[in-house]
Parts: C-alpha cells; structure tokens; sequence
C-alpha cells in the first residue's frame, strides 16, 4: 500500500487542533483516543444526559452533566485504545487505518497498553464521584468494554454489542439521580442499543469491502442492499421504546412533540443514506449527534411543560 493511498483514505484527520496546539509527544496518544474525532464522545455521553434529564424533575444537575461529559472523553478514549491494540493487524491491512499510531509505528503496543490503563484510572476516578449504586452500575460496564473488539471476529452483530456498551450511561445516568435503575431508564436504554444499531451499521459500510477481505464481520456486511429496510426496523423500534420511556416517566406532551422531530430525523438517514458512498454514510452516520440532542431538548420540553 502505498504512502499517497494511506494518506488519501486515512480516517487519521490532519490540521486539527491536536495539530496546531498540542505537543509533538503527545499527539500520537490524542490521536489514539480519537479526541480529535469527538463525534464517538458524543454519541457515548448522549444517553448518559438523556438519563439524567429523564430521572430530574426539573433541570438536570450541572455537575452530574460535568461528570458524565468527562467520563465519557476518557472513556471513550480508552475504549478506542483497547480496540487499536486489539486490532493493530486488521488496521495495518485496511487503507482507512492503516495511518493510526499503532499500526503506523508512533505508539508501541506497550505504551499503548500504559496509556489504557491510565485512561482507566481517570476513568474511575470520575466514577468515584457518583453514589455507590452508580458505581457498581458502572463497573457492570468492564465486561462489555473488554469483549467488544473482539466481537467482530466472531459475529456479524458488533454493532449489537457496541449498542449495550454504548448505553450503558442510559442506566447510570438515572442510577445517579435515584440511587436506583428504573423502568424509564430501561426502556431509554433499549432505545439506544437500537439507535446504536442503525448507525453503527451505516457507519459500518465505510469499510465492508475492506473488511470481507480481511475477515472481518458487521452488519453492513450481514444485510448489504437489504441495510434500508433493517435501518428503518431499527429506528422504528428505537422511536417506540422512547415513546414509552416518555409515558413511563410520565412526561408531558412536549417531551412527543420534540420526539416526533427525532423520529424524522431517523427516517431521513434511513431513506436518504447511500451506503454504497463511504462519504455519505460518514456524513449520515455523524448526524446522530443532532438526533441525540433532539431528543434531549424533548425530554426536559416533557418536564417542563404542562
């Protein structure tokens, strides 16, 4: 492979602020936690917000907001560490990776490790901070962490997996409020390993050429032309089980009203995606974000209004 094609199909994006700010050391290791790349920050901190604005009355906790958001950038990040050690051979054969610090020779597969484990210690530092039910909640969590990138070897269904490690902050977020999980909080959870599902399928037809290759497995690879009509099921099914966190939680009507919004949102990306177009379906798939907060802003709409 050549120079000219990794650094013409690199997800490694150049000129970002790691880049232009930070020092020449470090880069490799924000490189490697994708921080540059916050859309999977996001997508990760999403449900936890959600959680909390659903189990407050009225607004949500500041703090509690704070402790989420930083967990998520570390947590995060760590989760896309262990996912490049695991995958450091898969990533040196496929153009789109084949430029990241490990496969690329800027982070050895032992710095790499130490670096995990440090993000794992913030990580827990941050959990910490919550009551001890969350915190036990939270290290439910280690299990799905640590087999989910392997779970491409073995199954067509990752992105399953990817959906109940994802979400986990739908329950932690209410665990934090309450100091207890509740049926709202279950069914917001399930919402979001379907959402999940739909997705990470679209984001993963980026690389399904790549990755029947390799060997690798998806669910981009599992439905191929079939991807629309599993992307609306998907959706469908998210947008009922948020429907019923909403009554579950006894919501206002607002909090229906916004979610209609969300639920447009979901069936233009499962309408209009191309995922025989790489591009499209990163542009698609980072939408997700805007989704996220739609439904934020419904449910603090459902709190407040009435």
């Amino acid at each position: 492979m050549s120079d000219m094609v990794k650094s013409a199909a690199t997800d490694m994006p150049q000129g970002t602020w790691v880049d232009r700010y930070a020092p020449a050391a470090v880069q490799p290791y924000l490189r490697l936690a994708r921080v540059d790349r916050p859309i999977g920050t996001w997508l990760l901190l999403i449900p936890c917000w959600w959680s909390v604005a659903l189990a407050s009355p009225g607004w949500p906790s500041v703090w509690l907001l704070a402790l989420f958001a930083v967990g998520s950038v570390v947590m995060r990040g760590a989760g896309c560490t262990l996912n490049d050690i695991a995958d450091r051979d898969f990533d040196g054969r496929v153009a789109r990776t084949a430029m990241r610090p490990i496969p690329s020779g800027q982070i050895s597969v032992v710095q790499a490790i130490a670096f995990l484990g440090f993000q794992l210690f913030i990580g827990l530092l941050v959990l910490l901070q919550f009551n001890t039910f969350t915190v036990a909640v939270g290290m439910m969590s280690v299990a799905l962490i640590a087999i989910y990138p392997f779970m491409k070897r073995v199954t067509h269904w990752p992105q399953l997996v990817l959906g109940f490690t994802f979400n986990w902050g739908a329950l932690l977020g209410w665990a934090a409020v309450h100091g207890s999980l509740g049926a709202p909080a279950v069914a917001l959870y399930f919402a979001g390993v379907f959402w999940t599902l739909g997705y990470d399928t679209i984001y993963a037809h980026q690389d399904k050429e790549d990755d029947m290759l390799i060997g690798v497995k998806s669910t981009a690879i599992k439905f191929g032309d079939k991807t629309r009509v599993w992307l609306f099921g998907f959706y469908g099914v998210t947008a009922a089980l948020l429907a019923l966190a909403g009554v579950l939680a006894e919501l206002h009507w607002a909090y229906f009203a916004v979610l209609a919004l969300g639920v447009a949102h979901l069936l233009w990306q499962a309408m209009k995606v191309d995922t025989d177009n790489a591009k499209d379906c990163l542009v698609k798939f980072k939408t997700n974000r805007d989704f996220g907060f739609i439904i934020l802003a419904a449910i603090i709409a459902g709190h407040s209004a009435g």
